[in-house]
């Protein structure tokens, strides 16, 4: 699996504009980055497995106070294939490569689903419930490393 950047502007994304699994989450990703601003590698990414986009996944800006949190998701035809959980391995590798003290984190809806199976496996820990201002109750997992 490949993790191809998703650029600071539309303009820049040709090889995704046309996508329609990537729409609505390019847009966003680009007015995400208007707002928090354009940090590489502290952004978005597409997977690419075979020459085919098969998902997104991100880090929800740069660090702060030495925590780093990421996102992904599998395009509907792809999931249950084992991508997510690549694609969580490939940003967890990613934020210690860039910065080997910085603790990644995720969070989930629901104690049980598939994300929290994708973190369980990519050796999260739950730490318990917080709140977020974007989506209210949330757990909070953390990155402890592969048992």
């Amino acid at each position: 699996m490949d993790l191809l950047p998703i650029q600071q502007t539309l303009q820049e994304n040709t090889q995704f504009l046309n996508h329609p699994d990537c729409e609505p989450s390019l847009s966003m990703t680009v007015e995400f980055f208007d707002k928090i601003g354009y940090n590489p590698p502290w952004i978005g990414y597409y997977a690419q497995v075979d020459g085919h986009l098969v998902g997104g996944c991100a880090f929800k800006g740069k660090p702060k106070a030495g925590r780093i949190e990421i996102a992904y998701g599998t395009f509907p035809p792809y999931q249950r294939q084992g991508i997510g959980t690549e694609m969580c391995k490939q940003l967890v590798q990613l934020a210690l490569r860039t910065d080997s003290a910085v603790k990644v984190t995720a969070r989930t809806f629901d104690a049980e689903n598939y994300s929290t199976r994708i973190l369980q496996k990519n050796g999260f820990d739950c730490l318990g419930i917080v709140w977020d201002d974007e989506d209210g109750d949330v757990l909070e997992w953390e990155y402890k490393g592969v048992q």
